[in-house]
Formats: structure tokens, sequence, C-alpha cells
């Protein structure tokens, strides 16, 4: 959805905020009065956002959440450079690179990722929560998987996602219907963790994130690239590649002072070495 006529645009670092505190970034999308509908820069922020929290080591998680009534209503395709090379032939590029793109980024973030649902997701914003690792979901909130209703596909992951997280017959029904889904019933399918009340969905996210935080961040990365490489191995590789995980972090401060932690009954402090 287009801003109305006329109406100043927030810059692109007014559209998508990055904070950092507590060992936790939080990307929030942040253009309320158009349902947070994403534009060609909001992507490019989003992206650099991503990178930028996944290189700090002082970022152990990353929280997605946006401001007002809605988490994401999808692409903003009115006036909007995403689609119009698509949809026009003569100036489309000849050449596809998709890997800075906010849903192969996110994919490929070691850090961990929770998703705080603050409201409605439709299209896009369906896929980008879909890609996070960890869904908290707001008890008003509907995820939309619209895209075959606009002549789409679901072009951000969900295509791929879905039938990992259902299995092909629940998965193929919600895409090919273009179903919209109640927070309950996302809860019970296992699209999100917890649905929680709206007023707490901030909290809730970011106690998680703390919880996460917590904890030896190497072994919660690797812990992350293994459940990754595990989608795609048989469990002979993937046992391989977990005890060749292991060396580096037996030889890690962290594993001696987990170790220690536990021995002497305390609260271990990890710094992330």
């Amino acid at each position: 959805m287009a801003s109305a006529a006329g109406q100043p645009r927030a810059t692109e670092a007014e559209e998508v905020l990055y904070e950092l505190s507590d060992r936790i970034a939080t990307i929030t999308l942040n253009r309320p009065a158009q349902q947070n509908t994403i534009s060609g820069p909001m992507l490019a922020a989003l992206s650099r956002y991503l990178l930028q929290a996944d290189a700090d080591p002082d970022a152990r998680v990353i929280v997605i959440t946006a401001t007002g009534r809605f988490f994401c209503a999808g692409l903003d395709l009115r006036g909007s450079d995403i689609t119009s090379g698509l949809s026009n032939p003569s100036t489309a590029s000849p050449t596809l690179d998709l890997r800075n793109t906010p849903p192969t980024v996110l994919h490929n973030l070691d850090t961990p990722t929770v998703c705080a649902l603050n409201g409605s997701a439709a299209g896009y914003g369906m896929d980008l929560a879909l890609g996070c690792d960890i869904r908290l979901m707001a008890d008003h909130a509907k995820l939309a998987a619209a895209f075959t209703a606009r002549g789409v596909v679901p072009e951000s992951g969900g295509t791929w996602i879905l039938p990992r997280l259902l299995g092909w017959s629940k998965a193929a029904e919600i895409i090919f219907t273009g179903r919209t889904l109640p927070a309950a019933e996302c809860e019970a399918l296992g699209l999100v963790s917890r649905v929680v009340p709206a007023a707490e969905i901030g909290a809730a996210a970011r106690a998680l994130a703390a919880e996460i935080a917590a904890n030896a961040p190497l072994a919660v990365q690797a812990s992350k690239r293994m459940m990754r490489m595990g989608m795609n191995e048989t469990f002979n590789d993937h046992v391989h590649h977990v005890y060749l995980q292991l060396l580096p972090l037996f030889r890690s401060e962290d594993f001696r002072e987990g170790m220690q932690a536990f021995l002497e009954k305390r609260k271990a402090e990890f710094q992330g070495r």
C-alpha cells in the first residue's frame, strides 16, 4: 500500500529502526500508516541491519517486529520499483542476484532470530515471519497467505518453508487457497511457538531473547548452523558434521566457563570466546 498523495514519506532510516541493548538487536518496521508495507529502500535497510547484527559479537539475538497494529501487509506495490522491472520486460535486468535480499540473508544468519508478530502479516510479511527461527504472535494477529489470490507465488521462501513446517498436504492447502489463519490456528499448526495478549508481545519476545542471549553464543550459533545443515543431510553425514563442530567448542573459553559454573552451581557468564 502506497502513502497517500501529497503526504511526506519517512526516510529509509526512519522506516526501519535498529537498536542494540542487553545483547539483543531489535529491527523494527516503522511504517504504520501504510501497514508496514515494504518499499525497495526498506528491503535494502532490512538486509543491512540483519548483516550488521550478525557481524556484531554484542548482538546475540535478533528480534524483528513492527510499530502499529500490523506487522507487515506485504510489499509496497504502488509506484514501487520492486516490481516495475518484472512487469516491464524492456527494463528488466538480464541477471537475478538474490544473495543480499532479506529472505536469503535471514536464512543464512548464524544469530538466532525471533519474530514478534505484533499484528497481522500478509504475503511478503508472512514469509518474513516464517523465515525467523522462532515466532511469537499477538492474539489478534493473522497470517494471510494471499499470494495466489494476487496472481503470484510465495516469492520469499514460503514454498520452501511451509512444507517443512507443516508437511506437504497442509502447506499445499494453505498456499493453493490463499487462506488467512487466525492466531489460534497458527499456534495449533505449530507456525508460531506461542500466542500472547497483544499488549505483552514486545515483553514476551524480549524475555525469550534474553533467555537465549544468556547461553553461550558460540554454541547457540553452532546449533543453528547444524539444524540448518541437517535439513538437507543424511543422518550419518549430519552426526559427522556435528562432531566436527564440537571440536572448536571444546577449546573455547565459554566451554570451560560453562563446565566450571556447573561444578560451582552458579550462573555462567559467557563472553563469546
